[in-house]
């Protein structure tokens, strides 16, 4: 996803919409009214899950962390590692917007994709074998921040477009999934801003500071 995409729907949907259009005629050349109309409508569901509203990040404290997709917050939890303290999860579904955005002013260490499976996020396998993104987000005061999101049952694969040592300001486009849930992992020097439950939208939704 090029981060100044400003398409309303993003043109990883435009081959679906296409091909929806397409058929969408032919069944209309072809007076069959009944495919004609489920062709229209499958139109109208890929134009509403690659929708891609331009947002407008609010005025935040420069050490602001918003949230890099629309879903539901469903898990807080305080870890035993060197390098984070918390991860936050988020659940996305089809009515969530699909882009994925920078959650603050970074450069790109790293990033990784893996193909693999599609299973429902309450398969106990699916965190091994679902695929999967891992992106690691880095300021210039040297805070670190991991993105790890993982694919549930969708008909589309995960799509980064995003490069190692990109810079990024934050609310930038790097991506889309479509159904998933999305780790954030954030270190030591964190005051969260979120609870379990709360509804939160990409780039517009504060998650944190830096202290």
């Amino acid at each position: 996803m090029n981060k100044n995409n400003l398409f309303p729907v993003a043109k990883e949907g435009w081959i679906y919409v296409g091909y929806s259009v397409l058929i969408f005629i032919i069944f209309s050349i072809m007076d069959l009214e009944f495919l004609e109309f489920f062709s229209f409508l499958t139109i109208i569901f890929f134009l509403f899950i690659y929708r891609n509203p331009e947002r407008a990040t609010p005025f935040f404290h420069e050490n602001s962390i918003v949230s890099p997709v629309d879903g539901k917050v469903i898990a807080i939890t305080e870890l035993n590692d060197k390098d984070y303290a918390y991860k936050v999860e988020m659940d996305s579904s089809y009515f969530n917007v699909s882009l994925l955005r920078v959650p603050f002013d970074s450069i790109l260490k790293s990033v990784s994709v893996q193909r693999g499976a599609r299973l429902s996020r309450f398969d106990s396998l699916s965190k091994k074998i679902n695929e999967n993104a891992e992106l690691v987000f880095e300021d210039k005061n040297a805070n670190n921040i991991k993105i790890s999101h993982i694919l549930k049952q969708s008909f589309s694969p995960i799509k980064i477009e995003a490069l190692q040592a990109q810079n990024f300001l934050q609310g930038n486009r790097y991506g889309v999934m479509v159904s998933g849930t999305t780790t954030i992992y954030l270190p030591q020097n964190i005051r969260l801003n979120v609870a379990v439950g709360n509804e939160l939208t990409g780039s517009e939704s504060l998650i944190g500071y830096f202290s």
